[in-house]
């Protein structure tokens, strides 16, 4: 099911209600190949790209579109204008180059590594720098050790997998020594899944992320700006018979995915900072927040 919003309610025990339903499957049911792979991306607002490209890979047709192109774009949004936005501060400027580099592939990957400062990612919180700096301490003064975390979520155990998993630019990077710092002192929580979306844009600038696939069942996995998109459309005669598909958001509003997770360790006395939580976690559909009712 493809959901169109959401709706979280506060409390000791955070709980969901689902929009309405996408009708998906009934729009893509009965067409011709080439018209579903072309309809699919149409459907959604965000991570075209990426759906395109799973579409094209799962029905067997060619697909030479470069999904890191989108990732970028979107996470230099996210980092230069909608975070310092949700947390006060002003959109962060572009900055060019301070020093040479080797030249990258990717349009735009230049002036990104060069938000992350002149030596890039550092292993230390103490040691990053660069633009997205005042940013990463705004996050972490507003969100003390502990608040607002989750438990590491396995990833994915199939692309096609349901239920709770850590299907995030964050648990893509988890590796990373910042990441792995950050555990450790604040627990995954906003600190973390900042630092998570830095460590991917270093990624997608140098070509480091997985490539797209293609199981022997048909099931296309493609790297999207929230994680890994997963698509499986069945066809018969040129005509498709079937889809199912899994997304980032699927996996982090799940009963107990990391966004529930994260909003049940906010302290009745700063649940004002539950949009906040939400712009880090990124869903790709709208979720509203609201009060428990109390008897």
């Amino acid at each position: 099911m493809t959901l169109s919003a959401a709706s979280v309610t506060l409390g000791p025990v955070p709980g969901i209600s689902a929009g309405p339903a996408l009708p998906v499957e009934a729009l893509v049911i009965g067409k011709p190949v080439a018209m579903a792979a072309d309809l699919l991306p149409q459907l959604f607002n965000l991570c075209r790209g990426a759906q395109a490209m799973a579409a094209r890979l799962s029905l067997g047709l060619p697909a030479t579109d470069d999904p890191r192109a989108e990732i970028l774009r979107d996470h230099r949004l996210k980092l230069c204008v909608m975070l310092p936005r949700a947390f006060g501060l002003d959109p962060i400027p572009l900055p060019a180059p301070t020093r040479p580099h080797q030249p990258l592939a990717l349009p735009g990957a230049m002036d990104a590594a060069a938000l992350l400062g002149p030596e890039g990612l550092p292993d230390m919180p103490s040691r990053l720098a660069g633009p997205l700096a005042p940013l990463f301490h705004r996050v972490a003064a507003t969100f003390p050790p502990g608040m607002a975390t989750c438990a590491a979520l396995p990833l994915p155990s199939a692309p096609l997998a349901d239920g709770a998993f850590e299907n995030s630019p964050a648990g893509r990077q988890s590796h990373h020594p910042l990441l792995r710092r950050i555990e450790q002192t604040h627990g995954r929580g906003p600190l973390w899944r900042l630092a998570g979306l830095m460590a991917d844009l270093e990624a997608v600038s140098h070509n480091r992320l997985p490539a797209p696939a293609l199981s022997a069942d048909g099931t296309a996995t493609v790297p999207a700006a929230r994680g890994i998109y997963a698509l499986r459309v069945t066809q018969r005669d040129g005509v498709v018979t079937g889809l199912c598909r899994r997304t980032p958001t699927d996996h982090q509003l799940a009963p107990g995915g990391a966004l529930l997770q994260s909003l049940a360790n906010l302290p009745a006395t700063h649940r004002a900072l539950a949009p906040k939580v939400i712009a880090l976690h990124d869903p790709c559909i709208p979720v509203t927040v609201r009060e428990a009712e109390h008897a």
